[in-house]
């Protein structure tokens, strides 16, 4: 199964992009995981939110397929402990699913298309985090789902 992680905007702090680093590279031992960042949206001053979300949209939209297994990364989504987690990717590894892509969103979250899209919508805490932050805290819960699956030392109950 081939994990796809999109992101609106780039990381900028690199003691973030260190970490993100770390995880990607410990995950390859376990599947193969695709960033792909969308470029921020320029001139927004004269955009609503609305207008901002609608854009973002469309440039998430296109680069999801219709086989793709699509996990928003949202307040409102589903809160799963780390084992919760590793048996959801364990899961969606036993019903063959090709892809799966996660996406964190811009800083006003979703348009409606996006939702209507998404197989599933995640929450990682009750907590609101920055969208830099979340890369990180994905990436590293990725990697402690795989050592939960195949039953390595990482994760401690």
């Amino acid at each position: 199964m081939k994990i796809t992680f999109l992101t609106v905007g780039k990381t900028e702090d690199a003691y973030l992009k260190e970490g993100i680093e770390k995880y990607v590279k410990r995950l390859k031992h376990y599947t193969k995981l695709v960033i792909f960042e969308i470029d921020e949206l320029k001139n927004t001053k004269a955009l609503t939110q609305e207008q901002q979300k609608v854009k973002e949209a469309e440039l998430i939209l296109k680069k999801i397929t219709p086989t793709d297994h699509v996990i928003l990364l949202d307040e409102k989504g589903m809160e799963l402990s780390s084992q919760q987690f590793a048996a959801y990717i364990d899961k969606k590894a036993i019903a063959s699913v090709a892809n799966l892509v996660f996406i964190v969103g811009g800083p006003y979250g979703f348009d409606t298309s996006v939702y209507a899209r998404a197989n599933d919508k995640l929450s990682l805490s009750a907590m609101t985090f920055s969208h830099q932050m979340v890369r990180l805290f994905i990436t590293e819960q990725l990697y402690r789902a795989y050592t939960i699956i195949k039953g390595e030392p990482y994760h401690h109950q």
